[in-house]
């Protein structure tokens, strides 16, 4: 990633990521909601923010652009995995 694309990659909340990355493995909102503890309207509403600062359209472009974009990592990146 170029110092560029740094400069302009959105900036996202704790919890947005967080929401970001369950939707990363395929969960609705009601599974993150209590993954969370929070309400399903707040993970809508965290997704919506998300959505806006990516300038994504879905949750399927959102994950995309997080993975592109370095914000959430694939699961098979994590640094346990062998």
């Amino acid at each position: 990633m170029s110092a560029q694309e740094k400069t302009v990659s959105p900036s996202l909340s704790r919890r947005e990521i967080e929401v970001l990355t369950h939707v990363a493995l395929g969960q609705t909102s009601k599974e993150i909601a209590g993954a969370l503890g929070i309400g399903e309207r707040t993970v809508n509403w965290h997704l919506e923010r998300v959505f806006v600062k990516l300038g994504a359209g879905s949750r399927a472009e959102a994950v995309a652009l997080a993975f592109e974009l370095g914000i959430v990592r694939r699961p098979h990146d994590s640094q346990t995995s062998p």
